[in-house]
């Protein structure tokens, strides 16, 4: 729709989910939507995205912007998060725990924590700058996909038989798998 501006979308305060996506939205304020359980704004052109009031969000989609930080530190019953082609350089989701969809692939993390995210089921991590990747208390994963990151030439996992035939798809040819990244 070519929606560039949202201004008056803070009036509807009971809104519980917020699609828009695929517009030329540049700024979106959703600090008095705080009973949204999803947020769909992918495919804009925003550069910030304040969701520190929205504790309730379930899902949230804010791929293909500008973003270059985001805070979700206070959604902690987000179930899935898609953060894929922004300009992230990190992401903190060490009290996402209730996670189990990440698409966070074309960013520039050179890091990704997620030994918290013990729900974690599906992960697409490719093209990003990851030098290391540890998914050992990931054990409830079922996809994977990192392929595509140029320094990450060990996965650490719980158990590398298991991860060569569940994952090996969706890693590049110079990566592996081991239970001590370190020695590997």
């Amino acid at each position: 729709k070519e929606i560039s501006d949202l201004t008056g979308i803070a009036g509807f305060t009971a809104l519980t989910s917020l699609s828009c996506d695929n517009n030329q939205l540049t700024a979106l304020d959703v600090s008095n939507n705080t009973a949204l359980t999803q947020l769909t704004c992918h495919e804009n052109n925003l550069s910030t995205l304040d969701v520190s009031q929205n504790t309730a969000l379930v899902l949230l989609n804010c791929g293909g912007n500008n973003l270059e930080a985001l805070d979700v530190s206070v959604n902690t019953a987000l179930t899935q998060l898609n953060t894929y082609d922004n300009n992230l350089t990190s992401l903190d989701v060490s009290t996402n725990t209730a996670i189990t969809t990440m698409y966070c692939y074309s960013n520039q993390f050179t890091a990704l924590d997620l030994s918290a995210n013990t729900a974690l089921t599906t992960l697409y991590c490719y093209g990003n700058a990851l030098t290391s990747l540890d998914v050992s208390a990931n054990t409830a994963l079922t996809t994977l996909s990192c392929q595509s990151n140029p320094e990450l030439f060990c996965i650490q996992v719980a158990d590398v038989d298991q991860a060569e035939q569940d994952w090996g798809g969706g890693i590049s040819s110079w990566m592996g798998f081991s239970t001590d990244c370190e020695s590997y």
